[in-house]
């Protein structure tokens, strides 16, 4: 993919080809409807799995499993997106969606979950934040007697 640039002048045949960016979201690989596969899968990107894998998959990016998609595997990735079948560990380090006719079983851990209306989520789900230890400290609040008191002495 490349974008013809011209010097400015009509008259003139020379043209210069610069490759044109590359959209973050572009789909990286694919798996096809009569495709299978075993083993490990690790990748940049975004990966698309319609047919059937077996393993283990690791990412920082993307995961999409298609309509016609079953995977019986241990997902580690950054987004998941359930439109198929998901057997498995399935920890999402930025969200999960689950969609329409879809089915995830298993245990789930993320910080953002979205379930469609008609998907089925079969299993735990851990929505803990991956930060979240923190330590808080709490303090108790005034009580009324104490307002009243303080209150009294002004």
């Amino acid at each position: 993919m490349f974008k013809k640039l011209t010097n400015g002048n009509d008259s003139s045949k020379e043209e210069k080809q610069m490759p044109l960016k590359k959209e973050d979201n572009t789909l990286k690989a694919y798996l096809g409807e009569d495709a299978e596969f075993k083993g490990t899968l690790s990748f940049e990107g975004t990966v698309r799995i319609d047919g059937k894998f077996e393993g283990q998959v690791i990412t920082e990016d993307t995961l999409v499993v298609g309509e016609g998609g079953q995977v019986l595997a241990d997902i580690t990735a950054g987004i998941v997106i359930c439109k198929g079948r998901i057997e498995g560990t399935v920890i999402a380090s930025n969200k999960i969606e689950i969609h329409t006719n879809a089915q995830v079983v298993g245990t789930i851990r993320t910080p953002s979950l979205s379930v469609e209306l008609g998907a089925v989520l079969d299993g735990s789900c851990d929505m803990q934040d991956q930060g979240a230890n923190k330590i808080v400290k709490l303090v108790k609040a005034p009580s009324e007697d104490e307002n009243d008191a303080s209150a009294s002495l002004l």
